[in-house]
């Protein structure tokens, strides 16, 4: 092999490795942005699950909440009927409040 010829491989193989350190680079970079993206993407992918899950939390407090206030509204409908025919008794058993013929008795 002549000088020129072992000028030529040492430069093609000079070249191959500048083409090949250059592709890695680029290669590199690509998959930095690409990291990037993916790392915003998960950080949003995060954010949006933790605010999914503050909201389910949420709606079953509110549910519990509801679920109370129901229970207590039974039950205070149940002591509104009790006290409702207590006070009836008491209006039917009182004289104040039984009606008379107070005419026919007079006569």
């Amino acid at each position: 092999m002549g000088l020129r010829e072992r000028c030529l491989d040492q430069s093609s193989r000079i070249l191959y490795r500048r083409h090949k350190s250059l592709l890695s680079k680029m290669m590199n970079a690509d998959m930095d942005a690409v990291d990037a993206e993916n790392q915003v993407e998960l950080e949003e992918k995060t954010r949006l699950i933790n605010q999914v899950l503050e909201l389910q939390h949420t709606l079953e407090d509110l549910s519990a909440r509801v679920d109370a206030v129901k229970e207590e509204n039974l039950k205070l409908k149940s002591e509104n009927q009790v006290l409702g025919q207590y006070i009836e008794n008491l209006m039917s058993a009182s004289s104040v409040f039984q009606t008379t013929d107070t005419k026919s008795k007079r006569k």
